[in-house]
This record gives structure tokens, sequence and C-alpha cells, in this order.
């Protein structure tokens, strides 16, 4: 098994940046997809953005696209998520998921989660 832990979240302003960090343990490997999801209360689960196995090929949801960037550190079994200019919008629980080689945006497509962390942005 993979297990996954989030870390970076807190409370921002409206306009201000946080980079989130997704580290792999266990049964880890370059040929993994990974992929960021949000959870806002009382809404359903969110594709954020996923990056494939090699880090060539990104895709970001669109009210993310332009202020997100996710990458990956191979090397150090750890995957992560850029936000700038934050939204109150994008107040939600951030998990990070991982599923071997082809990317998807679909959440159930994904083998392993992590406990998630909380992105906060007040206005």
């Amino acid at each position: 098994q993979v297990q996954l832990v989030e870390s970076g979240g807190g409370l921002v302003q409206a306009g201000g940046s946080l980079r989130l960090s997704c580290a792999a343990s266990g049964r880890t490997s370059s040929s993994y997809a990974m992929g960021w999801f949000r959870q806002a209360p009382g809404k359903e689960r969110e594709f954020v953005a996923t990056i494939s196995w090699s880090g060539g090929r990104t895709y970001y949801a669109d009210s993310v696209k332009g202020r997100f960037t996710i990458s990956r550190d191979n090397a150090k079994n750890t995957g992560y998520l850029l936000m700038n200019n934050l939204k109150p919008e994008d107040t939600a629980v951030y998990y990070c998921a991982a599923r071997y080689y082809t990317s998807s945006r679909d959440p159930s497509a994904y083998d392993y989660w992590g406990q998630g962390t909380q992105v906060t942005v007040s206005s």
C-alpha cells in the first residue's frame, strides 16, 4: 500500500498564496500519476489538478487554471500544489491522490488518498 500525507494548508487572506505538499511512503515508485481534489462543506469532492508519472502532462480545473500549479519531485516522493491569488471560493479541504501510470480527473479512478489539509481563504 501507499500512504499519502498532505501538509501546508492554513488560513490566508484573499489574494495570498499557499504551497501544499503531498508526501508518499510505502510501495512508492515514479510510475504513478497524482491528483489534487478538494471538498467544501456540503459539496461534492471536486477535481483540481493532475500530473502524469513523468511530470510531462498536467491538467487543471477551469476554476483554478492560471492560478494553481501542480508539480512533483519523484526523487523525494513528493507532489506539490502551488496556489496563487487565492479566493474565498477556494476554501475547502484539499486531498492528494495517486494511481499507477495514467492520470484522471475522476476521483473514483484513484487508489490512494491522503487525509486532507484545510485551506481557508478570508475576504
